[in-house]
Parts: C-alpha cells; sequence; structure tokens
C-alpha cells in the first residue's frame, strides 16, 4: 500500500504540475509523509470500520458547552447506540459561518476547551488529543470538517495575500482585475450574495460561498503541499477521519461551471494516498451535494473518497411520506438513479443535518412539492426555494409516529446513518439562537433555526415523562438502533425490494415501502406503512412471514396489521 501511495501521488502530482518548478514541492510532500508515516504513534484502522458506524453529528459548543461538557456526555451517546462522532467546525474561526470560515487549520477554538484566546496552542492540542483518548476508550471514532474549498478571510495566507500582485501568498487565492472570468459558475448562496467576485481595492477575489471566504487556489501546487500537511497533522492527534468540504468546486477552471472538474477528481486521489500512506482506513467522505451518478464519481476506482453523502435520498424520504407513496424512494434508489458503488465504500444517510433540508437536487416539480408540504413557515424558507431550515420534529408536525417512520426508513435503507444532534430529544427549531445570530452577523441565514443550544435541564425533566414527545421519541431511538446494531445487515447488506399484498388496497399511490435486507444467513425484512391508517399485510412476495420483531423480541407473522405510520423490523427465520 505505501508504495503504491506514494506512486500515486508522483504520477498524480505531475499531470496536475508538469511545471519543472513544481518538482520541488513534489519532494517536499514526500519527505512530509515519509517523516508522518515514521512518528505515527497509531496503527492503521480497521478495513471498512465505517461501514459498521452509527454517526453522531454535532457542534461541541451547542451540544455541552466544552469538549470537558461532551466528554461528560460520551457515555450516554455509546449507551444510544453510537460509535462515530462527526464534529462540526471547531478549528479557529471567526465564526461567521459557524466554523466553515477557517481562520487557522491547526488551531482548535480555544472557547471549546474551556481556554482563553493567549492559551499556547500546543496546550489546545494537547487538550484535544486526551477527548480523542477518552472518546477512543468509549468505541467511538472521532472524525471533523476540513473545508478544503476556502478559508476565511482573516486567514493569514488571505492577510498575505491581499496586500498586493507582488506577495508571495498571493497565488494561493484567485484574484482579477475584472469578473469576467468563471460566468458561468452557479451562485450557491442565491438570495444572500450578489456574486461569486468581491472587490477588494482595485482587485477582485473569487468565492463560491460568502464573500468572507475567498477560495483557495489549487492551480498553486503549494496550496495542495499546505492542505496535506494539515490532514497529515491531524493524524498524528489521532483523528479517525476527515468530512471534506464542499470538494466538486475546488478546482476551477475558465469555461466550465466550476464543478466536478477531471482536476478536482485529481486532488481528492491526492488526498486520498495521502491518508493510505500515513494511516491506512482513515475516513474520506465527501461533502458533495450532487446527483449520485456525480457522487459515486467521487468514489474513483477505490482511490478517492470512501464514502459520501446521497444528498438527493433524503428529500425523496420527505416526498415518501407527504404523499404516503413509495414511489419516490424506489425511484431514487434504483441502479439507473444511483448507480451501484464498489463494496468498500458507501452511502452516507440522513434526514436532517447542520444545514437546511436542500432542494437543489430534485425537479421543479418535486420542490414544489416538498417545500409547498413541509414550509409551514415562511421564516423557514432558505435560498428563495430552494431550501427548508427547520428541525425534524418541525417538518413532521411534532408527531411521534411520523418521526418514528422517518427514522425506521433512513435507519434501516442501504448505507451508514447520520444523527443530528438534538433530534434523539425531538429538539424544535430555535427561534432565539437564529435571531441572535442575524442581529450579531447581518446574515438572513434560516439555518440557524436549526441549530441552537441543547438544554439539558429540559430534557431531563421531559424524559421523565412518558407522555412527552422527547421521551418518545427518545425511547423509539435507543430501540431502533439498538436492533439495527444487532445486524450486520444494515451497514453492509444488501437490499431487494419486497412485493407486499395489504388491504385496503385500490389506492393510486403505494403506501408500503417493504424491502430485504440481507448479509450473509442475516436476513431482516422492513415494512414501513407510509399512510396515516392502519393497513394488514397478507403477504409478502406471495409467501407467509415469520420471524422476530427485533426491536422486542416478540413472534411477528402474517397477516401483519399495521398502525398508522407503524413499521416493523423483522428478523427472518430459516424456513422464510
Amino acid at each position: 500500500m505505501s508504495h503504491k501511495a506514494i506512486n500515486t501521488i508522483r504520477s498524480v502530482f505531475n499531470e496536475l504540475y508538469p511545471a519543472p518548478g513544481s518538482q520541488d514541492v513534489l519532494e517536499e510532500l514526500i519527505a512530509t509523509l515519509e517523516k508522518a508515516r515514521t512518528d505515527l504513534p497509531f496503527e492503521d484502522q480497521p478495513e471498512g470500520w465505517y461501514k459498521d458506524a452509527v454517526v453522531y453529528s454535532l457542534y461541541v459548543d451547542l451540544f455541552n458547552g466544552t469538549f470537558e461538557g461532551l466528554k461528560d456526555k460520551l457515555d450516554g451517546l455509546a449507551e444510544l447506540g453510537v460509535n462515530c462522532l462527526w464534529l462540526l467546525p471547531i478549528l479557529d474561526s471567526p465564526m461567521r459561518d459557524a466554523g466553515f470560515d477557517i481562520r487557522d487549520y491547526r488551531n482548535i477554538r480555544p472557547d471549546l476547551l474551556g481556554m482563553s484566546d493567549t492559551t499556547p496552542v500546543e496546550e489546545k492540542q494537547k487538550a484535544f488529543r486526551e477527548f480523542l483518548v477518552h472518546a477512543h476508550e468509549r468505541g467511538l471514532r472521532v472524525i471533523f470538517d476540513i473545508a478544503m474549498n476556502h478559508t476565511s478571510e482573516s486567514h493569514p495566507w488571505f492577510v498575505e495575500s491581499r496586500k498586493g500582485p507582488d506577495n508571495p501568498f498571493r497565488d494561493y487565492y484567485i484574484w482579477n482585475k475584472d469578473t469576467n472570468r468563471y460566468k458561468e459558475t452557479r451562485l450557491i448562496f442565491k438570495g444572500m450574495c450578489p456574486s461569486n467576485w468581491e472587490k477588494d481595492g482595485e482587485w477582485y477575489f473569487f468565492h463560491r460561498f460568502f464573500e468572507f471566504q475567498p477560495d483557495l487556489n489549487y492551480a498553486n501546487p503549494k496550496v495542495l503541499l499546505e492542505i496535506c500537511r494539515i490532514l497529515v497533522f491531524w493524524l498524528g492527534q489521532g483523528l479517525d477521519g476527515f468530512r471534506a468540504d464542499a470538494i466538486p468546486y475546488i478546482w476551477k477552471e475558465d469555461g466550465t461551471n466550476c464543478e466536478n472538474l477531471p482536476q478536482a477528481h485529481k486532488i481528492i486521489k491526492i488526498f486520498r494516498a495521502v491518508l493510505d500512506y500515513v494511516r491506512p482506513n482513515t475516513l474520506l467522505l465527501a461533502e458533495a451535494c450532487q446527483p449520485p451518478h456525480e457522487v459515486v464519481k467521487y468514489f474513483g476506482n477505490g482511490d478517492e473518497c470512501h464514502a459520501g453523502y446521497h444528498f438527493p435520498l433524503m428529500p425523496m424520504i420527505f416526498k415518501t411520506l407527504a404523499l404516503s407513496d413509495a414511489t419516490p424512494v424506489q425511484h431514487i434508489l434504483h441502479p439507473s438513479v444511483t448507480p451501484g458503488i464498489a463494496p468498500e465504500n458507501q452511502w452516507f444517510m440522513f434526514l436532517r443535518l447542520h444545514d437546511e433540508l436542500t432542494l437543489e437536487m430534485v425537479s421543479p416539480e418535486d420542490r414544489a412539492i416538498i417545500h409547498g408540504h413541509y414550509c409551514k413557515n415562511p421564516g423557514w424558507d432558505f435560498r428563495v426555494g430552494e431550501g427548508i431550515s427547520a428541525r425534524l420534529s418541525e417538518l413532521l408536525d411534532r408527531d411521534p409516529g411520523k418521526i418514528g417512520l422517518a427514522y425506521s426508513i433512513m435507519l434501516s435503507l442501504p448505507g451508514t446513518p447520520i444523527i443530528y444532534y438534538g433530534d434523539e430529544y425531538a429538539k424544535l427549531n430555535d427561534e432565539a439562537y437564529y435571531e441572535s445570530f442575524r442581529k450579531e452577523t447581518g446574515k438572513d441565514d434560516t439555518r440557524y433555526l436549526a441549530r441552537g443550544p441543547l438544554d439539558w435541564e429540559k430534557i431531563a425533566l421531559e424524559l421523565k415523562d412518558t407522555s412527552s414527545l422527547t421521551y418518545k421519541v427518545n425511547s423509539l431511538m435507543h430501540a431502533l438502533l439498538k436492533a439495527r446494531n444487532s445486524s450486520g445487515a444494515f451497514g453492509r447488506g444488501s437490499m431487494q425490494w419486497a412485493g407486499v399484498q395489504y388491504s385496503p388496497a385500490g389506492e393510486a399511490a403505494i403506501p408500503v415501502l417493504a424491502y430485504f435486507r440481507s448479509y450473509g444467513d442475516d436476513v431482516v425484512l422492513v415494512v414501513n406503512n407510509l399512510s396515516g391508517n392502519p393497513l394488514e399485510v397478507t403477504s409478502v412476495d406471495s409467501r407467509a412471514v415469520n420471524g422476530i420483531n427485533m426491536p422486542d423480541g416478540s413472534a411477528v407473522s402474517t397477516p401483519l396489521v399495521l398502525e398508522p405510520y407503524g413499521f416493523r423490523w423483522i428478523k427472518l427465520s430459516t424456513n422464510n
């Protein structure tokens, strides 16, 4: 693996940067990797560990204040059934975009560690290493976000870059005398940013996101070297993986839309080879809000990302729930839409994340259906109809039956599931947090409705009340995750749609979403009633069903009566 990784780096680097002067940068990169591999105090990670993961996504400060506060809750997260933490941005930042505007790639924000701005960097890094040890001792792996496409405007590279064309850091970013380059590039923050160019003195700099987040210039090999060094640094701290933020945009080429360009894939191949050389099986997770046929390209031939988010599946789950019709989910997972992936790759799935319920990847007709059904408050709108900013419990009418059904679908379809912090407690939108951000920054970013701190005292009280929404959802989540973690079929198994006979029948929609999950001798039948009415399942694939209801261990057989929005995960007997 090590020899192959170095050969990949040399070959791909020379394709990207054929200029003779680039060779010094390449040799500097190779030397960095060789030293890191020699010095690394950790063993290789288990192959494919991310396939068995249940990921919990959180902001450290909003979850419980600091890393010490998070440490206090790790046992509870492990008991819930989580085995991987995805830390939303924790690196030093002015916090104008929730930490995705990075000012220092090697420095943890001191407030997250309960430290001051004057605390030495080494002391902060030591505290983070201690947190990683604490998490690993509880069987929890840790990944975090690294924004590879852009930095904060207050990053030292950009501070130097804006001093003028002769500054050695000028070429770390993209500057132009006018805005006539990259004219085909779409606006990502439509309604919040009028242009991808920001005037700065007599020049303009390019940005795909907010105007305070200038894009890095990967046409400069020194930028690639710097980012590789940052990956290597965090491997040395004990991190288990990286969420590669906004990777479709990292290479720009005039005359294109600056998305999914071949050079971007070459950059990712180098990142992957760096990880494979220094610490194999370190997760590289693609954050590419693209159609599935584009996302799978970021898996390469087993030489790019290990896994990627299935962004279009999420809105189709919501459409399926809105219409009480299995067709949208069945369609999005059809091989003509979601291509097959290699055994070593994996989809990551979610119902909600820190971002909006994005409708970028759906048709105008579907956008109208989903936005019309779920944007129950005009204040939840994001990017002029292209998204909805709301917590899961708000989208699903604070109805534990609907919430449970949504989780039944997401947790049992192929892939690795993500739980967004607070959703296991049916957290609601946080109007006060959104308003405080809007006043502080002047940005009307409605995604902040779906963020905000957890109120642990309130949660504790509600968990004592068996009639509360918090208690009902939390109990269900514990049961579902226990069931999921008891079977390899969910994270590693194949899926086959099940033909279900049910009554009452005759509707145009298909109100039952059913499928088999299989991994060796482990076979689970999942049956979801999408309607608000009871249904009786009389047979599956023209056969009777006999098995064990996974959450409670009770015997199950057809006819199977499903309550409104009810579901069953059935471990099948050997005679099925």
